[in-house]
């Protein structure tokens, strides 16, 4: 294994072994930018009553607001987890080009953050009940994209 990628999972569990004495639960992650500059997170979930509040994301969040761009390419994340679904989502959107995890999904549900449920509702294998998703088409429903294309100062993501 690389040492530089060793050095940034080591940082990541550190960072996530503080955060649980910080009222955050027990994850951390870092992006590290192309330019080598690196942007922590820690899981804030039950700290600010925010479920989106997840380490990757927070970390996502601060380089993306840092650097002054919603494209994180070019760029990796390292986590003391593996990404749950929430997280691997942020991950794909930010076009982040690799991530890198030290514990899995199984390590968290010993200890019970376990997200069985949603990587198999996700999978296609899971109850629906979980939580039904329909869509019911109303008349505008293809305003809002009509908008967009019409639309000549956009910003294309």
């Amino acid at each position: 294994m690389d040492e530089k990628i060793a050095e940034y999972l080591t940082h990541a569990v550190e960072i996530a072994v503080e955060n649980v004495g910080a009222q955050g639960g027990p994850f951390g992650a870092i992006v590290v930018a192309a330019d080598g500059q690196v942007f922590e997170g820690t899981n804030r979930v039950t700290a600010t009553n925010d479920p989106t509040a997840h380490a990757e994301v927070v970390a996502i969040r601060r380089a993306c607001r840092e650097l002054g761009t919603f494209s994180l390419a070019g760029a990796s994340l390292y986590s003391s987890c593996e990404p749950c679904p929430l997280c691997l989502s942020a991950a794909l959107w930010s076009r982040l080009e690799r991530v890198y995890f030290a514990a899995d999904r199984h390590d968290a549900a010993r200890v019970g953050f376990d997200d069985a449920a949603f990587y198999d509702y996700i999978q296609g294998r899971g109850e629906a009940s979980l939580m039904p998703v329909s869509q019911i088409v109303v008349p505008t429903s293809q305003e809002p994209f009509r908008s967009w294309e019409e639309l000549d100062a956009k910003t294309e993501y």
